[in-house]
């Protein structure tokens, strides 16, 4: 399985991170590592393609769509999830349920892709 979160979409609700039941995920912080280093390389760990990765930029359409008073129960922004260990991933779809922000992307072994729709 390949695993990758296009971090611009991404919430930093950790859903996915909370619900996954082999680990696939880590919520790691958008400032720095935790060597203090600045990022982007850190929070780009997983597989997505160079126009998914974190450049600084959320998508507004993500962030005005939960940026309100009903979800400010998670720190939106702050984190992004990283999908450190994809290869774990063994397809039971619970991520792609919970993704606030629908930005994960497995492919699985034969080549078919299944993507985030939140429910």
């Amino acid at each position: 399985m390949d695993v990758y979160v296009n971090k611009a979409h991404c919430t930093g609700c950790s859903h996915c991170f909370d619900v996954c039941p082999v680990a696939v995920f880590e919520m790691r912080d958008i400032d720095k590592d935790p060597d203090g280093k600045a990022n982007p390389p850190y929070i780009n760990a997983d597989t997505a393609p160079a126009d998914k990765q974190w450049t600084g930029v959320n998508d507004p359409k993500y962030y005005d769509k939960w940026n309100n008073d009903v979800q400010k129960c998670h720190d939106h922004y702050k984190k992004k999830s990283v999908a450190i260990n994809g290869s774990a991933c063994i397809l039971c779809q619970a991520c792609l349920i919970e993704c606030e922000g629908e930005c994960i992307t497995i492919t699985d072994d034969q080549g078919q892709a299944y993507q985030s729709i939140y429910k």
